[in-house]
């Protein structure tokens, strides 16, 4: 593939190996050749910027964040932020207040994070991801803040239900049977691409992506060419140009060379 300008990377299972954590040293020497090479990179990933710790000596360009609600330079200009409306924010904050049973929320707001509960299901997902969660508070903590994203602990079979009643205004993007993350509707990564291709100055068919997981639908479906781990889910598979081996067998590394962006 000629003149890419730019290449989005997911980073749980895409960049960063489930099995240790980290990102391989193939891959991170391919990104640092894309680099060299004048080729923009950027991260585009369902975290919020708090829970993005796990990238070690990775060098990049900026960050599409909570599935491309929040996006910055890596100097921290904000490029685009689209918060969750405000009336579901408070719909949750009632739900989840007055049912002790309620399912567990990670609120994420512009300055700070935090859990309404710890469960079984919580501590399942931070172990999964190598997270500390953030401090427990009341959902009423949320009140009148300005919040990007709901990480919503409640399984598939009752999504329906709590997204058309709770959160009318918002999308699910689920990558775990766990667990979603919850952003406002009219926001996924292909709207964030847009976003900070339009700062760059970068055309869309000048752009490569690479993902794993349900959240990156949209995004492989949008850019001319999506590559898809071995490791990723069918559906993905499906929608995207290529696909690659695994993050652990050096999919990343191996599909640059494909389409000649690196040696």
């Amino acid at each position: 593939m000629k003149n890419v300008k730019a290449v989005f990377f997911d980073i749980d299972g895409t960049l960063v190996s489930f099995q240790t954590h980290r990102i391989p040293q193939s891959t991170l020497d391919a990104v640092a050749a894309l680099r060299s090479r004048g080729i923009k990179v950027y991260i585009a990933t369902g975290r919020p910027s708090a829970f993005i710790d796990n990238l070690g000596s990775l060098e990049y360009d900026g960050m599409i964040t909570v599935t491309g609600a929040h996006c910055f330079t890596r100097e921290g200009k904000v490029i685009y932020h689209h918060p969750v409306p405000a009336a579901d924010v408070e719909r949750v904050i009632a739900y989840t207040g007055r049912d002790t049973e309620a399912y567990p929320v990670i609120f994420v707001c512009e300055n700070e994070m935090f859990v309404t509960k710890i469960d079984d299901d919580v501590n399942e997902v931070a172990r999964l991801l190598n997270l500390k969660m953030p401090a427990g508070r009341p959902s009423a903590h949320a009140e009148g803040k300005d919040v990007s994203q709901l990480i919503s602990l409640f399984k598939a079979d009752r999504e329906p239900e709590l997204m058309s009643t709770l959160m009318p205004g918002c999308l699910s993007t689920r990558w775990h049977p766990l667990f979603t993350d919850v952003i406002a509707k009219g926001v996924d990564k292909s709207v964030g691409i847009d976003r900070v291709l339009a700062y760059e100055g970068i055309r869309l068919d000048e752009v490569m992506a690479f993902g794993d997981g349900g959240n990156d639908m949209a995004m492989l479906s949008h850019v001319p060419c999506g590559v898809a781990m071995g490791n990723g889910c069918e559906e993905l598979k499906k929608v995207a140009t290529y696909v690659t081996d695994s993050v652990d067998d050096d999919g990343v590394a191996k599909a640059l060379r494909h389409f000649r962006l690196i040696d």
